[in-house]
């Protein structure tokens, strides 16, 4: 096995260059969603994380453009497109989102799209780039589900590519949920590689099939998911040949969320965050992040988490290194 510095002879110096540049993080918590008293969309985790994020000065802030109907429709049904647009969606589509359409609704949702478009470019120009919301991986082409209006990574690779900025990305897919959306939109893609690493008996309950999938059993720890974890990105990078990774870094692996079924500690979780990081830094891959998922009893809890993800990505930007299950993958791809 080669060593990192071996590793950094064969990466290229503009691209080691690239990879020691300045975090820029994008952020649309001012688009609030107007969510019913009681609805258990944690909304004001994204606030209370910019203003953390800010505080501790990990990156340049900015607020991204929002996404173009002629973006989302790279890996989303116009039909779709148009009808979140104009408001009609009805009431069972608005049942599956599980969130109630509106104007500030919509706005947020291209918004948010629109942030890991521009981490995506960031990462290109600076290594590593974070959008403090996305991860929405449960939409499909023609239809929202849990909480996902648009997916987010798959407009944002395709737009890499029609931009002609990368012809093949891999998203590494974090959240304890699979990201079946993802999975389904970019079923007969093999330009665009599909990790994802879940809970094997959590929602979504009728599973897709993902590029390589990793189904994790309830109660899995740090140690069996670390591994797990280790062995699929080592697959996947191989597997994938790709320029760019998208990851979801999703806070709801962690013990103490409502809806996760696994047993990670925020230690394990920052060992997840440098794992990917550190592996695909070392291999001269750029990274967007999305935070994805986390539905912890404590809003701190999954603040904290998310945090402790951008504070990893702001310290392996500009510095050399690395670190450190039942895998069903599909054949690999030409």
């Amino acid at each position: 096995m080669l060593s990192s510095a071996q590793r950094a002879r064969f990466i290229p110096d503009r691209r080691r260059a690239k990879l020691t540049a300045r975090v820029q993080i994008f952020y649309t918590d001012h688009y609030v969603l107007p969510l019913p008293p009681g609805h258990r969309f944690p909304m004001a985790k994204y606030a209370r994380l910019r203003e953390r994020v800010e505080a501790a000065g990990l990156g340049s802030m900015h607020v991204p453009e929002a996404a173009t109907r002629e973006q989302l429709a790279l890996a989303h049904d116009l039909d779709y497109v148009d009808r979140v647009h104009a408001g009609t969606l009805d009431a069972r589509e608005q049942r599956e989102l599980g969130f109630p359409w509106s104007p500030a609704m919509l706005e947020r949702s291209l918004r948010s799209t629109g942030a890991t478009i521009s981490a995506c470019r960031a990462a290109l120009a600076d290594g590593f780039a974070v959008n403090l919301a996305g991860g929405t991986h449960h939409a499909f082409a023609g239809r929202g589900e849990g909480y996902c209006v648009f997916n987010d990574s798959a407009v944002a690779a395709r737009v890499m590519q029609a931009e002609g900025r990368v012809r093949r990305v891999v998203i590494i897919d974090c959240d304890v949920h699979q990201g079946n959306g993802t999975a389904a939109i970019l079923a007969n893609d093999p330009s665009i590689f599909t990790l994802s690493i879940h809970g094997a008996n959590n929602f979504p309950f009728t599973k897709q099939v993902s590029d390589l999938d990793i189904h994790l059993p309830d109660g899995t720890g740090d140690a069996a998911y670390l591994a797990a974890l280790h062995e699929g990105l080592t697959l996947a990078l191989d597997r994938s040949r790709a320029e760019l990774a998208i990851f979801l870094a999703g806070a709801d692996p962690f013990a103490g969320d409502r809806l996760g079924r696994l047993e990670l500690s925020k230690d394990g979780l920052a060992r997840r965050d440098h794992l990917v990081l550190a592996t695909c830094r070392d291999a001269g891959l750029p990274v967007a992040l999305s935070m994805a998922g986390g539905y912890a009893r404590e809003l701190d809890d999954i603040v904290d988490i998310h945090l402790r993800t951008v504070e990893t990505a702001a310290e392996l930007a500009g510095l050399p290194g690395g670190h450190p299950g039942v895998v069903q993958a599909r054949a690999p791809r030409p």
